[in-house]
């Protein structure tokens, strides 16, 4: 099976979720930047599981560069991340492979790989393997800052509970509400908090959404057509497990606007053409306009839920009860928030070295 994505810079995972490591090799990463450990760590700790609204999996999630690094410095061969599994329990997945979850890929893997496949905590479908794909992000990031772009992400809703479009909240996190549920306005985030907390004492999931902006990007990053910025971030966030539909600019809204509503005109100068209007596109036929870039990315209610479900057996052929034990999490937008902005990165960086954005 194959897992990567990219073309100049170029990711493939590799990995499951109760194995001994996960892990990517990162191909194309120019020599010469210098990486900040702490840094990388740090985005980490925004993805690893453990928190209140998160599965209580303990994963230190320490990054290991077993290649590619001389003296903290990209040397311009392929990285190798690997990452412990150092907490999994696969006792909690004793019913596979007899009784395939509801909601999850453990029937459908079963099939396509004849029975072989490894299924304890979804295995390669795990978001397990989303920890490599952050700590990719964080190595490539000096490519972003040196382009001068600004990658920014939050929960902007969880069930009927919505937030404050990204751009009119405050930056980052206000109180500790907001850092716990990973939401920028401080008002949605507790009531967020009621929301998710309702679910869980009734042992069940509710879905929710991230909301992107990309700021300051140069004009003319993306390819036209199937790698212009929008199709490269659909496929990118498309594969984070459980995304079940992405959206950008004005999005579904648009379907509701005449022509004269959606276009913004052009003002600025020859040398510095801008986009004038309330919410200007950020990109065109694929193509970074310079103004911000905004997206959203709607994920699922978590399947693995507490709740007594129905579900085929294979041993016995028939429909019988089942119950997930484990530790899983309630909802997966306040963990997604890492995750969206590492995709964002890994894309906007691959499109920047192809289109010759970037010089080392």
């Amino acid at each position: 099976m194959q897992m990567s994505l990219g073309e100049v810079l170029r990711l493939t995972l590799f990995g499951t979720s109760h194995g001994p490591r996960v892990g990517a090799y990162l191909e194309g990463v120019p020599p010469g930047i210098k990486l900040d450990f702490d840094a990388i760590q740090s985005q980490m700790d925004n993805r690893k599981p453990g928190g209140r609204y998160a599965s209580k999996r303990q994963e230190p999630d320490n990054v290991e560069l077993l290649s590619g690094v001389t003296d903290s410095t990209t040397n311009g061969e392929t990285i190798e991340i690997s990452i412990s599994n150092s907490d999994v329990r696969s006792k909690d997945y004793s019913f596979l492979p007899n009784q395939p979850r509801p909601g999850h890929q453990d029937m459908v893997m079963m099939k396509k790989t004849d029975g072989k496949a490894d299924l304890r905590g979804g295995g390669t479908s795990s978001a397990r393997l989303t920890a490599p794909i952050v700590a990719a992000a964080a190595i490539i990031s000096p490519i972003i800052a040196k382009l001068g772009i600004e990658v920014n992400a939050h929960v902007s809703a969880i069930g009927n509970v919505k937030s404050k479009p990204i751009a009119q909240c405050p930056e980052k996190w206000q109180n500790v509400d907001c850092q716990l549920i990973r939401c920028q306005d401080p008002e949605a985030a507790v009531d967020m908090i009621k929301l998710v907390e309702d679910h869980r004492m009734n042992l069940d999931s509710v879905g929710s959404e991230v909301e992107l902006q990309i700021s300051d990007m140069p004009m003319g990053i993306g390819e036209p057509w199937f790698d212009g910025i929008e199709p490269y971030l659909a496929r990118a966030m498309m594969s984070i497990p459980a995304a079940r539909g992405v959206e950008f600019g004005e999005g579904f809204a648009a379907i509701e606007m005449k022509g004269s509503e959606h276009n913004n005109p052009w003002g600025g100068s020859k040398d510095n053409p801008v986009m004038l209007g309330e919410k200007p596109d950020g990109a065109l036929a694929g193509l970074s306009t310079g103004s911000d870039f905004f997206c959203k990315v709607a994920f699922k209610p978590p399947s693995s839920i507490p709740q007594e479900q129905v579900t085929l057996n294979l041993a016995t052929n028939e429909q019988e009860p089942l119950t997930v034990k484990g530790r899983h999490d309630p909802v997966l937008a306040p963990r997604a928030v890492a995750v969206v902005e590492a995709m964002a990165k890994f894309a906007v960086a691959d499109l920047a070295l192809r289109g010759g954005f970037y010089s080392e």
